[in-house]
């Protein structure tokens, strides 16, 4: 293409300016829109009349959830990528390679795994606190740890922007604490590994936020529905009460990060999560105040 077929082709310059070259597609109209045009979207940039149009086929709760997260916030999105999400994928997967050597793998996997007894020194002469959280390093085999880090990648890669690394990072430990508490509760004598916990509180933290944010979230109540039923069947060798006590988990923080979004309101926030936190930690005191929930 010659210089002069160049000039005179317009799709080489933007439709609003004439006289601005672009190689920049509006990703609805796909014309050609310079810098000062071009608003991100989810996918691309979109031109201002989109944008209208766009603005104009919203619902009121499309409207208002808009309204509501153009506000100056304590919940901002963080421009870089999901550190948080790729360490803990890399935390994970390390430890999972190391429970693989012989002759020290399983005793690797032995110190990190939760089993209630050993939260209470009268039972079991131990006192062992930090498996409430290590249990979500561990995994009985590579389906298990890829299928919870393919998750924890797939939202992630989402909510942790959103969020920011400390906030996602906080939920995902308050949901694999929530996990194993809900464990100590429901199943006293089981000993359990695996992220699922905090994976289905991010889960839940989605439905939360998606919701919140006025998305269609049909999609993955389904598929946190899909799951938590497959908890249920005979045979599939599930901790369902670490599915249950991290949704629930999940659900409250994220909760209670879509009402503290205003800087103002930052040590109201934290000061809630702190809350959760203890809150948790006050749960594991019910066997011993109520010694029948450690039989039953």
């Amino acid at each position: 293409m010659t210089t002069d077929d160049f000039q005179r082709n317009r799709e080489n310059f933007c439709y609003r300016h004439p006289d601005r070259q672009s190689f920049v597609l509006c990703q609805r109209c796909l014309r050609t829109i310079c810098p000062e045009c071009q608003t991100p979207a989810a996918v691309g940039v979109v031109c201002p009349e989109c944008l209208r149009d766009q603005q104009k086929a919203q619902s009121p709760a499309q409207r208002k959830a808009e309204r509501r997260w153009s506000r100056p916030r304590a919940v901002s999105a963080s421009s870089g990528r999901p550190i948080v999400t790729y360490t803990i994928i890399g935390i994970t997967a390390f430890v999972y390679l190391l429970t693989l050597i012989p002759g020290i793998g399983e005793s690797i996997q032995q110190a990190l795994l939760y089993w209630a007894p050993w939260m209470y020194p009268q039972l079991s002469g131990q006192f062992q606190p930090w498996r409430l959280l290590t249990v979500s390093l561990v995994h009985s085999g590579i389906w298990h740890v890829g299928l919870n880090m393919l998750a924890l990648w797939m939202i992630g890669r989402s909510l942790e922007p959103l969020l920011g690394r400390w906030r996602f990072l906080t939920l995902y430990l308050l949901s694999a604490l929530g996990g194993s508490v809900a464990v100590t509760l429901l199943s006293f004598t089981t000993p359990v590994v695996g992220a699922s916990g905090a994976i289905f509180g991010l889960f839940g933290a989605l439905l939360v936020i998606g919701r919140h944010i006025g998305a269609n979230i049909a999609g993955i109540a389904i598929v946190l529905g899909i799951n938590l039923v497959i908890g249920f069947i005979p045979g599939f060798n599930v901790s369902w009460q670490a599915h249950v006590g991290g949704l629930l988990a999940g659900l409250l923080v994220a909760f209670i990060f879509t009402r503290t979004r205003a800087v103002r309101q930052r040590g109201l926030q934290i000061g809630l999560l702190v809350a959760v936190g203890a809150g948790l930690i006050a749960l594991l005191f019910v066997p011993v105040l109520v010694p029948a929930v450690v039989v039953g």
